[in-house]
């Protein structure tokens, strides 16, 4: 798969580059995309969940009324869960919600995902580009030539652009990543994909 390369004045250059049609071509897989995105989406979760289970309760330890009697249930304790102000029974307690996913099935749903971007043709490659300071306005200028302003876009630099990233932290709908940090979800929640054109050896490398 042949693409153009467009410069950051959105015109095509003269250059081409070729997709790896073993990343950009495959048969997608939903099944290895929909467990590489609900691992990601797992181990977003802090766990911190915390309520207090009866012994974890202050209160008094004293009978709170007689045993027989009264005409209602028996109750020893005011830290019961049956009363208010009382401990919660089997309530969250702090855990971890990661879980394993083979090397090979993240690379798959990683292929597969820019396999749909490569169809849907919603991939643009960019020419090499660098930003002497942050700067929003800058960044907001290369979205409006590329004609992507409205879009959710995910841009992939080779290696991590502070200057970019920092231009591009208060834009909402965009995202800047470094192709060694690419996961299915970021993909897949973009409308449109930049590849800025150094990053594509860089994820043949890393997914091939």
């Amino acid at each position: 798969m042949e693409l153009k390369v467009i410069d950051i004045k959105g015109k095509e250059t003269s250059t081409k580059v070729s997709l790896n049609s073993s990343i950009y071509g495959i048969e997608p897989n939903d099944h290895a995309i929909y467990l590489d995105v609900k691992q990601y989406l797992a181990n977003q979760r802090q766990g911190t969940h915390k309520s207090k289970e009866r012994a974890e309760i202050a209160g008094s330890t004293r009978k709170i009324k007689k045993q027989k009697g009264t005409g209602t249930a028996r109750a020893g304790s005011i830290k019961s869960p049956v009363f208010r102000g009382g401990g919660r029974v089997f309530g969250p307690r702090p855990r971890n919600y990661g879980f394993k996913l083979n090397k090979k099935v993240k690379r798959l749903a990683r292929k597969s995902a820019l396999s749909y971007k490569a169809k849907e043709q919603n991939i643009i490659v960019l020419e090499d580009f660098k930003f002497e300071t942050p700067k929003t306005k800058e960044f907001i200028s290369v979205l409006s030539n590329l004609n992507v302003q409205d879009d959710k876009v995910l841009f992939i630099t080779a290696d991590v652009d502070t200057n970019v990233y920092l231009s591009s932290r208060n834009v909402g709908k965009a995202k800047v990543i470094a192709a060694d940090s690419l996961n299915t979800y970021d993909i897949l929640n973009a409308s449109k994909v930049v590849l800025v054109a150094s990053s594509i050896d860089k994820i043949d490398n890393i997914l091939n």
